[in-house]
């Protein structure tokens, strides 16, 4: 035998999402097929397998752990070394240990799997039984106290395995092998249902009475993955409208689950990108097109639907025996609380709203919502980043460690660096709401124990009355503002690992402005560590402040306010006839007085004077209700557009009468509306083309909640593809302020890095 033959003892060390997700019999498999003899242990901060091995052997081992890792598996980095040979005899799994303060990716929930749901139906100890699950799916992060990742700590650790059970569980060649929510019917968590007075133990019974009461038009909550539902059927109006106003959610969309993809053909329309995304094993609810079928309370005007598919074996099991295709899915909350995860809070709260509450004795430790996408130009992109995509990290080119960024006050998440890992949290929501910002301290602890991070610098948004902002203060730990804008750009920058001069634009609803006032619609140059304010949409003073947000009207008559002075009432513009002349009065006084009138540049004000303008929505129910109706009502047949200037910002007078001229020309509110996004692509492309003429910059990098329309997104990054633009925009994160978090983590670490904190 030859040097190169010889066998070497070598280490091999892996990090990345490799816990949780079946990786150790993965890799047994493999190892035994390539008849290597070694170890592989779980620690803390990742795999590592220690093997005899040729050259040639361990070559062709990491290239099959490469390319046959499992599906929720996310390789980052192998490390191999070759060390002093030892004599290993076989292969084998030894106990995880916790050897350091690193640490390795913590597995979001994965939904069940196919051979799961085979087994539902053949594996006697676990027919029908609702918490089935194997290596390669299953509940993850929602259970999870602490690392590195087996049973004792998470919540299953209560459950003591049967033998039968745990024969699987110590058996290399079994799928269930270390899975460690493993169970079943004899040792496993069971659900109970509270129906009136009535206790239901027997699963059969609970899943008969669940479907004849949701087949009878009732509400059930329903406890879940990360918290408990709310369901009804989505083709009943009657239940819906009533599920709308127990929950006292006068106009946002409800989501709804189908019972398979063949079901949902009949009510709304998915193409192959948008089925491939509800199939994945991260199974998030998906905006998709509605076909006007099912009730009108579910999507309320809107023409897109949130649906989803199974992704728990109770669902599963349910639509067997469920009449219905379809059911109305949504958040067991009430209006902007969080979502409701204990049994005690599901029973007492969602007791009064729903006609039977189903509940399971296993603990939720991490709160998570659905998450939510949709599909433009075959790109998924997400708006809220919870279930099966928290906590996964995202990978940088710089180093975070250390570094706490608080996020928002609206649609928050937090975030948390180490090394050149940013650990973006679930959707945390509102924190203008105790409850929510009960939830964001919580997780905040949770998160700093979990991934073994110690804050010793922390990034907030400027904005000095936002919670996130006076939370980042109470720390006592070094500070550092970071304008909003730019961390929206930079969090798309550090998505795609951006470190250098781009154009960026950022539009979104509200960001605390250097000088003072409320930006929003901005174009920036700028990189990770700094921007230059290059132009921006005109100000226009917005009467009440946030109170503008909830009534758009306002809105609109301060942009005709602007422009026709006294004389705006001369026009006789539709959308104030429904609005008490003293409630416009004091408008109009506040206005020419300029009491209590802040500036702004926003580009979610403009949607909302548009929307209003047009009569399509003059007082909004819920957040971004008024640019959502006004992006439904466009039809895309016209090919117009309306005037503009550019100078130092934005000036849109020409827009706004123009848009009142096609008014009293009987222009329909869809060609206006269409005229009208035509034109903000109009701007953008004009303002990109200046500014790289005058800066030589060739990418642009797109950034605020205002590109979660569809329309704007997918028109803007094929127009300026077409002009020879390198265009960025957001598909791991959300371009909404749940991704702001990251921006602000990434800017702090480059002026770190450059030594530009005081």
């Amino acid at each position: 035998m030859n040097k190169a033959e010889e066998a070497n003892t070598y280490q091999i060390h892996i990090q990345g999402l490799v816990q949780g997700v079946g990786f150790r019999p993965f890799i047994y498999r493999i190892a035994t097929h390539h008849k290597l003899s070694g170890w592989v242990e779980n620690r803390n901060d990742g795999v590592f397998i220690k093997v005899n091995a040729t050259d040639r052997e361990i070559q062709d081992f990491i290239t099959s752990v490469k390319e046959e890792s499992p599906e929720a598996s996310n390789i980052f980095t192998i490390e191999t070394t070759k060390i002093k040979n030892e004599k290993i005899k076989d292969f084998r799994i030894i106990k995880s240990e916790n050897k350091s303060d690193e640490i390795t990716e913590v597995s979001p929930d994965i939904a069940v799997c196919k051979d799961c749901i085979d087994d539902l139906k053949t594996q006697s100890h676990r027919i029908d039984y609702p918490f089935i699950n194997c290596t390669n799916c299953g509940p993850r992060f929602t259970i999870i106290q602490d690392i590195p990742y087996d049973r004792d700590m998470t919540t299953m650790n209560p459950f003591k395995m049967c033998n039968e059970c745990n024969s699987e569980y110590v058996n290399v060649l079994d799928r269930r092998f270390h899975a460690q929510p493993l169970a079943c019917n004899t040792c496993g968590p069971t659900y109970r249902l509270h129906h009136g007075e009535r206790v239901i133990n027997n699963f059969e019974e609970i899943i008969r009475t669940t479907c004849e009461l949701l087949e009878q038009g009732e509400i059930v909550a329903i406890k879940g993955l990360g918290g408990f539902h709310l369901a009804c059927d989505a083709t009943n109006e009657e239940a819906v409208k009533r599920l709308r106003e127990a929950k006292n959610r006068d106009g946002k969309p409800f989501a709804v689950m189908f019972s398979s993809v063949e079901a949902m053909q009949d009510y709304v329309e998915v193409d192959r990108s948008e089925q491939d995304l509800l199939t994945s094993w991260r199974t998030p609810i998906v905006l998709t097109k509605d076909k006007g079928k099912l009730a009108p309370s579910v999507s309320m005007g809107f023409q897109n639907t949130g649906i989803m598919l199974p992704y728990m074996p109770f669902h599963h099991l349910l639509f067997v025996k469920l009449k219905l295709a379809v059911i109305v899915l949504t958040s067991g909350n009430i209006s902007n609380e969080p979502i409701i995860i204990n049994n005690e809070d599901g029973l007492n709260k969602l007791g009064s709203i729903a006609k039977a509450v189903l509940i399971y004795n296993r603990e939720i430790y991490n709160r998570t919502d659905d998450s939510v996408a949709f599909i433009t130009n075959d790109k998924p992109r997400l708006i809220r980043r919870s279930r099966s995509y928290a906590p996964s990290p995202i990978r940088l080119k710089i180093n975070v460690e250390g570094i706490f960024a608080a996020g928002a006050e609206l649609v928050n998440c937090f975030c948390m660096g180490r090394e050149k890992q940013a650990i973006l949290s679930q959707h945390i929501g509102d924190l203008k709401n105790l409850e929510t910002l009960d939830f964001y301290s919580e997780s905040i602890s949770r998160f700093k124990k979990l991934f073994r991070v110690k804050p010793t610098l922390v990034a907030h948004d400027l904005h000095p009355d936002y919670l996130s902002t006076r939370f980042a203060k109470e720390l006592n730990l070094p500070l550092i503002g970071i304008q909003h804008h730019h961390a929206h750009i930079v969090s798309c920058m550090a998505e795609h690992q951006l470190d250098e001069k781009v154009i960026g634009i950022a539009l979104d609803g509200v960001g605390y402005g250097d000088d003072g006032n409320t930006w929003g619609g901005e174009f920036l140059i700028c990189d990770l560590a700094d921007y230059h304010r290059y132009t921006h949409f005109e100000y226009i003073k917005m009467p009440g402040g946030d109170r503008a947000t909830k009534h758009p009207w306002r809105m609109a008559l301060s942009y005709m306010y602007q422009y026709y002075g006294d004389s705006y009432s001369e026009l006789k513009l539709e959308f104030l006839k429904d609005i008490p002349q003293n409630e416009i009065d004091l408008v109009v006084s506040m206005l020419q007085k300029n009491i209590n009138c802040p500036l702004t540049s926003s580009t979610g004000r403009l949607f909302d004077a548009v929307a209003a303008l047009t009569n399509i929505c003059t007082e909004a129910s819920f957040h971004a209700e008024a640019p959502m109706r006004l992006e439904a009502a466009i039809d895309d047949i016209s090919k117009d557009s309306y005037e503009f200037k550019m100078n130092s910002s934005i000036k849109l007078e020409a827009l706004f009468k123009g848009i009142v001229k096609d008014l009293q020309n009987g222009i329909s509110n869809a060609e206006i509306s269409t005229k009208f996004h035509r034109t903000i692509i109009n701007i953008i492309l004009a303002a990109v083309c200046k500014m790289r003429g005058e800066y030589n910059i060739n990418k642009v990098v797109l950034s605020g909640g205002s590109f979660q329309n569809r329309y704007l997104l997918q028109y803007v990054e094929n127009l300026l593809t077409a002009n020879g633009f390198e265009t960025y925009a957001h598909e791991k994160t959300p371009t909404n302020d749940g991704g702001l978090a990251l921006g602000q983590l990434v800017i702090a670490a480059k002026k770190r890095e450059l030594n530009m904190i005081d």
